[in-house]
Order: C-alpha cells, then sequence, then structure tokens
C-alpha cells in the first residue's frame, strides 16, 4: 500500500499561485497543467522550519533517459534560492501532482561541479519549455548563485 498525501497543505500565499494551485487540484490539472503554454506540476515540500507542508506550482519537464521530473530553483534570477528549494534540501521526500498523478518522490540537486554533463543536458530540455532560464542565470550571476537543477524520482 502506498503512502497517503501528506496532511494539511498549506498552499503559497502568493493569490495567483494559490489561485492556479487550488485550479490545479480541483481539476486533477485540467485547468492548470498548462500554464502560459508550458507545462506545470504542484511540488509539496515539508518546511524546514515550520515542518509543515508547503505547495507551489511550477514549471517542469521531464528526463527522456530516466524519466525522472526536472525542476529548476531560479525564482527569477534573485540573489537567494526559492524556499521550496531550501525545503527539499533539508527534506528531500516530497509530494507532486503531475495532471491528476500524485504520488512521493525523491528530490536530488545535480551537483555543478561533478554532475555537470547532466546537468548541462538537463538545463538544456528545461530552456526548450521556459527560455527565460538562461536570463534568470545571467541576472544570479551577479549575486554568485548558480541555479539549481532538481532531479525528482517517483517512488
Amino acid at each position: 500500500m502506498s503512502r497517503p498525501a501528506p496532511e494539511p497543505i498549506n498552499d503559497s500565499p502568493t493569490g495567483w499561485v494559490r489561485d492556479h494551485i487550488e485550479r490545479y487540484v480541483r481539476t486533477n490539472g485540467a485547468d492548470g497543467h498548462d500554464w502560459n503554454g508550458v507545462p506545470c506540476m504542484l511540488l509539496t515540500t515539508k518546511g524546514r522550519r515550520s515542518g509543515t507542508w508547503q505547495r507551489s506550482a511550477l514549471i517542469y519537464g521531464v528526463d527522456p533517459e530516466t524519466s525522472e521530473v526536472i525542476l529548476i530553483a531560479s525564482k527569477g534570477g534573485a540573489p537567494k534560492n526559492p524556499l521550496w528549494f531550501e525545503n527539499l534540501v533539508d527534506e528531500p521526500e516530497v509530494w507532486i501532482q503531475i495532471g491528476a498523478e500524485t504520488c512521493w518522490a525523491t528530490a536530488t540537486t545535480l551537483d555543478p561541479t561533478t554532475d555537470t554533463d547532466r546537468r548541462r543536458r538537463l538545463w538544456k530540455i528545461m530552456c526548450a519549455i521556459w527560455p527565460s532560464y538562461d536570463e534568470y542565470q545571467s541576472k544570479a550571476d551577479a549575486a554568485e548563485r548558480v541555479i539549481p537543477v532538481v532531479a525528482l524520482r517517483r517512488a
């Protein structure tokens, strides 16, 4: 028997993101999986300080070699990583929803110094989906931040 979803889950406090998540959950992704022409998923992480489950809506891709889900922790090129990323570094077991599919997954962050080839390949896949990632990395360079690439392996 598979583990049930975590509960309770808190959705993003940002209004438009919360509305997106609520539509996504209510329709099993029929309204929300396609967001501005790109695929979007829901990621639920355990808060590293609060211990509560936090849900975000994120653009994603799939690694054709491993079928792992790919995420880019860009935060639009901000100097710091997004909170969802900091949470999954602390607790890599996450709950995901892609369309109607829900499951547990384990997150792995690709090391920019040792996973260079795979990281570069996955970055290209994600930039084909959302070309702004290259621009975000240029902005993050000013803060000397390498934007993380995350692979999620379904349980």
